[in-house]
């Protein structure tokens, strides 16, 4: 195809802060997961799509296949709609008590 950029798994973004490497990132209605550590204003690699273990709330349990959100406040993932952008679903469950999940990127909604 004459007009395809890229394949769109990794992306380069602007770090809204300062990232280490395999943390979540929420630019604008974004979310991936930083490539390498960045600092704010700099640009990063991010992973819009892929499997990946990131912190969760504590108090939530996870159900396989659960919608998934990014609380950006709390910099965590979520079952809680609210004003929480939508990032995936859960691929695996996630007891509660534990302080992170499985999560299948799902690229911008």
């Amino acid at each position: 195809m004459k007009n395809l950029i890229q394949q769109g798994v990794i992306v380069m973004l602007t770090a809204p802060e300062n990232l280490t490497s395999g943390r979540g990132v929420q630019v604008g209605n974004m979310f991936s997961v930083a490539g390498s550590d960045a600092a704010n204003g700099t640009t990063f690699e991010g992973q819009v799509t892929g499997v990946f273990e990131l912190p969760k709330v504590s108090a939530q349990a996870w159900t396989q296949g659960a919608l998934i959100y990014w609380d950006n406040t709390a910099k965590n993932c979520t079952t809680t709609v609210g004003t929480n952008l939508k990032i995936g679903v859960a691929i695996a469950v996630a007891a509660n008590p534990s302080s992170t999940g499985r999560v299948r990127l799902n690229g911008a909604f």
